[in-house]
C-alpha cells in the first residue's frame, strides 16, 4: 500500500509569528520547501483582524501544502521597510525564496480560498498526482481491490482530488458493486461533481447497467442481416458489442445507426455514442475517431 502525505507538514508549524530576526529562517528558507504565506499586519489595523482569521482558516485547510507566517510591522519595521510594505493589511507569497505573488487591502473570503489555493499548488500534491498512476495501473491490471484502497487513501488526503474519486467510482465498477459505486458517486462534493472524471465514472456506471441485460451478440448479429430496417435490434446489438468489450464495434453499430436515422428514438444512438466516449479517455483513438465521424455526419 503506498504511503500518502509523507511531508504533511505538521499542524503545529502551519502558521507561526515571525519577526525581523527570524524572517529569513521563517519565510524565505522554508520556501524553499513548501510555499509560505506573509501576513503583514498591527495591532490597530482593523481589516487586519478581519483578514487575519480568514486567512488563517484557509491555510489550515490546506493541510499543511502552504504555511502562514504572521509579521507585526509595528514591531519588525526593518522587514516592512526591506519589502516597501506602505499599507496594511498586506500579504506576500514566497515559493523558493521569492515573492511570486500577493494581495493588498481586505478581500472577500472567496478570494482568500481562492489565492490560497492557487499558492498551495506551487508545492506540488505530496506525491498524489503518481499515487492516482498507481492506481490506475492497479485498475488497468485487474486489481480493482487493491486500486479502490489506493484510491481511497488519496480521497483521506484530498476529498476534492476529482481524478482519485472518479477513479474509486470505477473501481467498484469493476468489481461488479454497482449500488456502491452508485453511493460513491452520488455522494461526490459539490465542487467536483461536474469534473469530466465523474462524468466518466457516471457514464461506466451507465454502461455497467446495460451489460447486465445485453443478449447474445451472435443472435443480435443475425436478427440485424435478417432485418437491417430494425434500428432497435442494430441499438441492442450495439449494447451487446460493448458488453462484450468490444467497444469499436459498438461505436461503428451506433454510428450506421445514427446515419439510416438520426432522430430514432429521440436521438438514442447519438446520446448512446456520448455515453461511450465519456467513459473513454478523451484522447482514446476510438474516442477521436468516433467523434470525428459523428461530426462529419451531423454537418453533412
Amino acid at each position: 500500500m503506498l504511503e500518502l502525505g509523507q511531508t504533511t507538514t505538521p499542524t503545529a508549524d502551519v502558521i507561526k509569528d515571525t519577526t525581523d530576526a527570524t524572517f529569513m529562517a521563517d519565510v524565505v528558507e522554508a520556501s524553499k520547501e513548501v510555499p509560505v504565506i506573509v501576513d503583514f499586519w498591527a495591532e490597530w489595523c482593523g481589516p487586519c483582524k478581519t483578514l487575519g482569521p480568514l486567512l488563517e482558516a484557509a491555510v489550515t485547510a490546506a493541510k499543511g501544502k502552504v504555511r502562514m507566517v504572521k509579521l507585526d510591522i509595528e514591531k519588525n519595521q526593518m522587514i516592512a521597510s526591506q519589502m516597501q510594505i506602505q499599507s496594511i493589511p498586506t500579504v506576500y507569497a514566497f515559493w523558493q525564496g521569492q515573492p511570486v505573488d500577493g494581495f493588498q487591502g481586505a478581500v472577500a473570503g472567496s478570494e482568500i480560498k481562492d489565492f490560497v489555493k492557487r499558492v498551495s499548488e506551487l508545492g506540488g500534491d505530496d506525491g498524489l498526482s503518481e499515487a492516482v498512476e498507481a492506481a490506475e495501473a492497479m485498475l488497468a491490471e485487474g486489481a480493482a481491490d487493491d486500486a479502490a484502497q489506493t484510491f481511497a487513501a488519496i480521497l483521506g488526503e484530498e476529498p476534492e482530488n476529482a481524478p482519485a474519486y472518479g477513479g474509486l467510482v470505477r473501481a467498484h465498477v469493476a468489481m461488479g458493486d454497482l449500488e456502491q459505486a452508485e453511493a460513491i458517486l452520488n455522494g461526490a462534493p459539490i465542487s467536483i461533481s461536474k469534473s469530466p472524471e465523474l462524468e466518466a465514472a457516471f457514464a461506466q456506471i451507465e454502461l455497467a447497467k446495460q451489460a447486465a441485460n445485453a443478449g447474445p451478440v451472435a443472435e443480435l448479429q443475425a436478427a440485424v442481416e435478417a432485418n437491417p430496417d430494425d434500428h432497435q435490434v442494430r441499438f441492442d446489438l450495439a449494447q451487446a458489442l460493448h458488453a462484450s468489450g468490444d467497444v469499436q464495434g459498438a461505436v461503428d453499430a451506433l454510428l450506421d445507426l445514427f446515419k439510416r436515422d438520426r432522430e430514432w428514438n429521440e436521438g438514442a444512438a447519438k446520446s448512446q455514442l456520448f455515453t461511450i466516449f465519456d467513459a473513454l479517455k478523451p484522447t482514446d483513438p476510438i474516442v477521436l475517431n468516433g467523434r470525428r465521424k459523428l461530426s462529419s455526419m451531423i454537418f453533412a
